[in-house]
């Protein structure tokens, strides 16, 4: 029985969640998209392999978070002899754009092109987990630059949530735990000027678990568990 490890790379460029994918040019499905990844050596762990062949591969040095997701070990998810894989979820800031090979791209979660064996499932497991970590630990951190506005944190929250998120409501939150703290600096002001906006920054950027019973829920699906909603 064959072991492989896939990551599902996930980053925010304006309103999109995107993850990155290759273009498979051999059979088994040749011309559909897979998750980056490959076979697991027998001298190495399931994490440093999926770090050596994210580096080898589509230059992806700069992660700033990485967890292992699942295990899928169905009998039939690829062709021929058994192959379970070990799938994990990687983010990417949004101020850094990793070199990719040709036959790699990104792509929005929400539209993914034609997928290969069972990586579309491992995709939305992915985008399930980053949003549910949303709600109770402070992983904005791994998808904002290192300084932000209040409102670019909130389209970054929206696009990997999948709804609007309020500006408002999400700085109350994020700062009752105390998880951001002000620059000192201000943004650029914008084309149509108006007052500079604060810089923040995330006050740590572990992962720690900041509420365990906050869940965040889209406007309408009623109040939120734990007071940590920012609809």
């Amino acid at each position: 029985m064959g072991h492989e490890v896939l990551a599902a790379v996930l980053r925010v460029r304006g309103a999109s969640l995107q993850v990155m994918l290759w273009e498979r040019a051999r059979e088994p499905h040749a011309h559909r998209w897979s998750l980056p990844g490959g076979e697991l050596r027998v001298d190495e762990d399931v994490e440093s392999s999926i770090r050596r062949q994210l580096a080898e591969k589509v230059d992806v040095r700069q992660l700033s978070h990485v967890e292992q997701l699942a295990v899928f070990s169905a009998p039939d998810r690829v062709p021929g002899p058994r192959v379970v894989a070990t799938a994990f979820l990687g983010l990417v800031p949004s101020d850094v754009d990793p070199e990719v090979p040709s036959d790699t791209s990104w792509h929005c979660t929400e539209k993914l092109p034609a997928m290969a064996f069972d990586h579309a499932s491992i995709v939305h497991r992915a985008r399930h987990r980053l949003g549910s970590k949303l709600s109770y630990t402070n992983l904005g951190f791994a998808l904002a630059p290192p300084e932000f506005t209040i409102s670019l944190l909130r389209d970054h929250y929206s696009a990997a949530l999948g709804y609007r998120v309020s500006a408002t409501n999400l700085q109350r939150v994020l700062s009752r735990r105390l998880l951001l703290e002000p620059t000192g600096g201000t943004a650029p002001p914008g084309p149509s000027g108006g007052r500079p906006a604060a810089l923040f920054r995330f006050s740590a950027k572990g992962i720690k678990v900041t509420d365990p019973f906050a869940v965040l829920r889209p406007p309408g699906s009623g109040r939120p568990a734990g007071g940590g909603g920012t609809t």
